[in-house]
């Protein structure tokens, strides 16, 4: 969820959080529930950063620190992974022998349309 809430750039809603605890005082720090989702920029020149939390019934604890990664090597990776460097398969089925030949007709029109 939070890498998704990264790749977007929003921030989701505290889920199953109707009101908070008044056993915190939310006024005296930065912390607060989110009651809607909202927007979520990064700074200029540090990446956005998320903790996550998990508490199992059986009192396995786990927590880890997400970062997201630097825009560079995502556009470079993203360019080089659009064109593979020989042949790819491609799957076709069909209930019959003609409804395989229709759908390779169908896809070599959209290969030639987007080369």
């Amino acid at each position: 969820k939070m890498v998704q809430a990264m790749r977007h750039g929003t921030l989701p809603r505290t889920l199953h959080v109707d009101e908070p605890t008044p056993m915190v005082d939310w006024s005296s720090g930065a912390v607060e529930l989110l009651t809607e989702e909202r927007p979520w920029t990064a700074r200029p020149g540090a990446p956005r950063r998320a903790a996550v939390s998990a508490f199992g019934v059986s009192g396995t604890n786990a927590h880890v620190i997400v970062e997201e990664a630097p825009a560079e090597a995502q556009a470079a990776q993203a360019e080089e992974t659009l064109r593979p460097a020989g042949a790819v398969p491609l799957l076709l089925s069909g209930r019959t022998p003609r409804a395989v030949a229709e759908q390779a007709q169908r896809l070599l029109a959209h290969l030639e349309a987007h080369p």
